[in-house]
């Protein structure tokens, strides 16, 4: 473009010139043309940017590893002028999203539209946008450009997988017998009744106290004696092993939609990511109370809690952890295993091979908590051995214990109980 503008340029100022140096209208005339042709197709370019609208559409803003999120994306013609081309360009962070698209012959007053299916396949936080629009003239004289600055947040989970069997975690109170706590959830502890409150479900009304009191009575609940549940994630620094892919792998060629030929990137880092969100959606779906602790970047610790929004906040948490932290696995338990209630099960998931937290698995066993093992073989990853040795130790204390390894199916390896 610079050297048909540079061409044009010249033959401007030749024109010119020999206009007054010879005196004859028809140079001056040339001149007068390439001028009124610049300045056409600047105006041309100009519109082409200035007067459209673009928008995109995301289904969700949030997404799962193994999934597809989709976007759609419109560009109207806001002027009365057609756009030859116009070339919008994502610079999303996403991995493998191809966003970027060609629209030709965008007639006046008049829009195009497309869908973009992407699979995510990598865990995280990510930004859609911002957008570059680019577009020209007829004549290929001027290149306009505009930026879309506008960006929106993404967040893709963590893969789950289903969990067949697990050692199911029982509390140590006798049968019958309730906390003593309030729930706004329907267990099958009614403690009492109490006037109704608007935002009250219909099913919590106790219809024979409504109709001898001649007003809307509800009953209220206590949780059941089942134990509470924590997950603790190992993301110390030095006992992870494995690699990532390349961020410019092809994602369609990736095995990383669910089900048969399902894999995960061969890191331990990733394996225990995906234990953890799958026991906390095991256990939630069963109504279970369940925590989640780990030392990453900085400690994370959600309470525990039932429900669909809990298992959001774990996932959450999933989405953005690494496996950066200068705290080790024993010391986490000894720190955060003292605040823990007797009868709590704490299921530790971790590719340590390191005998220092058996020791404090131990102690918080001999605290009335039971403890459950979930090792990732970071031999398997490349890295240490030890890991039967740990399997072994956790046997003899009469811990359970599950064994993952690199390749493996987790719904096999969450439902085969080691020790």
């Amino acid at each position: 473009m610079d050297r048909r503008r540079n061409a044009l340029y010249l033959t401007i100022v030749v024109s010119l010139l020999a206009g007054l140096i010879t005196g004859r209208t028809f140079f001056f005339n040339v001149a007068y043309a390439f001028i009124a042709l610049l300045l056409f197709s600047f105006l041309w370019a100009w519109s082409g940017v200035n007067w459209l609208s673009l928008s995109r559409q995301t289904r969700a803003r949030r997404a799962q590893v193994g999934r597809y999120m989709e976007e759609r994306f419109t560009v109207r013609n806001t002027s009365l002028l057609p756009k030859l081309w116009l070339e919008v360009y994502d610079q999303s962070s996403l991995p493998g999203h191809r966003a970027s698209h060609v629209v030709s012959n965008l007639r006046p007053r008049a829009g195009a539209s497309w869908l973009v299916r992407t699979l995510c396949i990598q865990r995280g936080e990510f930004h859609l946008g911002p957008l570059r629009l680019v577009t020209g003239d007829p004549f290929g004289l001027f290149e306009m450009e505009r930026k879309i600055s506008a960006t929106s947040r993404l967040v893709v989970y963590p893969s789950t997988v289903e969990v067949p069997e697990f050692a199911l975690p029982i509390g140590i109170l006798p049968g019958g017998d309730a906390l003593r706590r309030r729930t706004h959830y329907i267990t099958s502890n009614a403690s009492g009744v109490r006037d109704y409150a608007p935002g009250d479900s219909f099913n919590r009304i106790h219809w024979r106290s409504t109709a001898r009191r001649d007003r809307l009575i509800v009953k209220e609940f206590e949780l059941d004696p089942l134990a509470d549940i924590w997950i603790m994630m190992d993301a110390e620094r030095t006992v992870h092993f494995g690699e990532y892919a390349p961020a410019d792998t092809d994602a369609e060629r990736m095995p990383w939609e669910m089900g048969e030929g399902f894999s995960l990137p061969p890191t331990t880092e990733e394996y225990t990511v995906v234990v953890a969100a799958s026991l906390a959606r095991h256990f939630l779906q069963k109504d279970r109370s369940v925590g989640f602790l780990t030392y990453g970047q900085r400690r994370e610790l959600i309470q525990v809690d039932r429900g669909a929004r809990q298992l959001t906040k774990i996932l959450e948490t999933l989405a953005v952890v690494r496996a950066r932290g200068a705290i080790s696995l024993e010391q986490v338990l000894t720190l955060e295993g003292d605040q823990m209630a007797r009868g709590t099960t704490v299921i530790v998931i971790t590719p340590s091979t390191r005998e220092g937290w058996v020791s404090a698995a131990h102690r918080l066993q001999r605290r009335g908590l039971r403890v459950i093992g979930v090792l990732v073989d970071s031999e398997s990853f490349g890295g240490r051995p030890g890991i039967r040795q740990i399997a072994a130790r956790l046997g003899a204390i009469n811990i359970p214990t599950y064994i993952v390894r690199n390749g493996e199916d987790l719904r096999v390896s969450l439902s085969r109980v080691r020790a």
